[in-house]
């Protein structure tokens, strides 16, 4: 197993969860190409995205089939939409301890306030990354929420087409 992967594992047993790592000569850095892997629906994919609230380094765990709405990040964190900017490579790496593209949702070098979409209890499983852009491992919603002291909530970006 890759090291940066080991790292996840490791978080994940401290955690006490149990998870299997699958790893994969193909890219799983974006949703679809997660989904394709693993063979589920883009919705199970879980976006782990870096923001800058205020100043304080927040996650958003959201489907890989929806969009962050800020506005509403920025409505739970109790700041107008102007104090939330999307985490460049270099702060996601020093908040995290990972690179963009296989930011796991724990194991980050310091926790993190989180915030994760209600749409992922729709299923069984959801599928984050581990820690690489080529490893991802499955998790209950409610043992991913638990691991990570997430708040649940609707904060995907209504379309309106």
């Amino acid at each position: 197993m890759h090291p940066t992967a080991q790292k996840v594992a490791d978080a994940a047993q401290t955690l006490g969860l149990k998870i299997e790592i699958k790893e994969f000569e193909a890219s799983t850095r974006t949703a679809q190409e997660a989904a394709q892997a693993v063979g589920c629906d883009v919705a199970q994919i879980v976006k782990s995205l870096l923001f800058v609230v205020d100043g304080q380094p927040t996650m958003a765990l959201v489907s890989g089939a929806n969009q962050l709405d800020e506005k509403k990040l920025a409505t739970l964190c109790g700041v107008s939409r102007k104090k939330i900017k999307r985490a460049d490579a270099d702060t996601a790496r020093a908040a995290t301890g990972f690179a963009i593209g296989g930011v796991p949702p724990f194991g980050h070098l310091t926790p993190l306030p989180t915030f994760i979409d209600e749409t992922f209890w729709r299923f069984e499983l959801i599928w984050a990354a581990a820690g690489t852009p080529n490893a991802v491992f499955a998790i209950k919603p409610d043992d991913l929420k638990q691991a990570t002291k997430a708040t649940v909530a609707e904060i995907k970006l209504e379309r309106s087409d």
